[in-house]
């Protein structure tokens, strides 16, 4: 059975929210799998993503971080405090809204790391969901995250209680981080954090679910066990995502809980990280996990490539190796060479879904 048929209706594509979303999530920890997310910064970014999802038969979350929104709303935007970030991400959000449908697989949207400083975006986001709501009782958004691991632990909890009570009002999913996910994104720096920080205790675990499963069941936790933004060096990272299966006996016998994997659970800095990890990772209830850095380094290569290859017809408007007054349109029309890096994108997309178990569970 896959994922149209258990619970979710059969002729829902599009975007999920809500009791949907929910189903979404607990078919795939019950059947050990994950759903990847990937960043996306523009159109094209997302019908690569979309296209890969399509062809692999399996769902997707899309997502925007602060500086992809900024760059999906036009850098020229001013964004002091904020708004061409919420700009941005409310565009992408009606952008995926209206085009998901056609490729005819589940499709969530959601908002990545968001830090303390950030906060002002979130609130942009969330005004923009209670708007939609209004209109078409469902949020723009399927869920927003949180990333508050920077803080106390007590003053991130509170933190996303707070939002989080808002949330719910309106159907919405919170991801939210405990421990730091190492390396650097979007000008968040954690290059220099100290190692201890980057693995989560169950005890913290358990904390966050007593606190957020009294507002709404729809939350999950990006617990840290070595993740870093970025790809490194094999060595240089310490993935321990064994620990993950800790957190899931602490919190089953804390809460005597039917299921084994009672939390949600998130992979954070998913690129470059080797199939065991990723299999241990989904076998001890990651649900969701990001991969950013490979898909833009497999959305360059499109471009890179294409421009070596046809470099001799790049030079000019007209004249070529073919035809001294020779046309060169064809070469340089946007729509040749950023289709070439869609290609390439959409590959690591559908390789995501085969290391995440995904593939074909529609």
């Amino acid at each position: 059975m896959g994922i149209l048929e258990a619970g979710i209706p059969v002729w829902l594509s599009g975007v999920l929210t809500g009791k949907n979303l929910i189903k979404l999530f607990d078919y795939a920890r019950e059947n050990h799998f994950a759903i990847p997310a990937f960043n996306v910064t523009s159109s094209s970014t997302a019908i690569a993503a979309l296209e890969g999802a399509r062809d692999a038969k399996a769902p997707v979350i899309l997502q925007v971080s602060q500086g992809g929104a900024a760059f999906f709303g036009g850098k020229g935007l001013k964004n002091d405090k904020q708004q061409g970030s919420i700009a941005g991400s409310v565009a992408a959000a009606h952008y995926i809204r209206a085009i998901a449908p056609a490729y005819g697989i589940p499709v969530v949207i959601h908002s990545d790391h968001c830090a303390h400083k950030l906060l002002p975006w979130f609130d942009g986001m969330l005004e923009a969901d209670e708007a939609y709501y209004k209109e078409h009782k469902e949020p723009l958004f399927s869920s927003h995250m949180l990333d508050l691991s920077e803080e106390s632990k007590e003053d991130n909890i509170a933190t996303c209680a707070k939002y989080f009570e808002r949330m719910a009002k309106i159907d919405l999913w919170l991801e939210m981080e405990i421990g730091i996910t190492g390396g650097e994104e979007d000008g968040v720096d954690n290059t220099g954090v100290d190692n201890a920080a980057l693995y989560t205790q169950p005890e913290d675990i358990l904390d966050i679910h007593n606190a957020l499963s009294k507002i709404s069941p729809a939350f999950s936790i990006a617990a840290a066990f070595g993740n870093v933004h970025g790809v490194y060096k094999p060595g240089n990272v310490v993935l321990q995502p064994e620990l993950l299966a800790k957190h899931q006996s602490y919190c089953h016998a804390q809460l005597k809980s039917q299921n084994p994997l009672p939390i949600y659970l998130v992979f954070h800095g998913g690129s470059g990280s080797t199939k065991e990890e990723i299999t241990t990772a989904v076998t001890n209830g990651v649900v969701k996990m990001n991969i950013d850095t490979d898909c833009q380094w497999a959305y360059m290569v499109g471009f890179r490539d294409y421009f070596k290859k046809k470099g001799a017809y790049l030079e000019t408007q007209i004249g070529n190796p073919e035809k001294p007054d020779g046309p060169n349109k064809k070469y340089y029309d946007p729509r040749v060479w950023v289709r070439e890096g869609e290609v390439t994108m959409r590959e690591r997309v559908k390789e995501a879904f085969v290391d995440l178990r995904s593939e074909g569970t529609l």
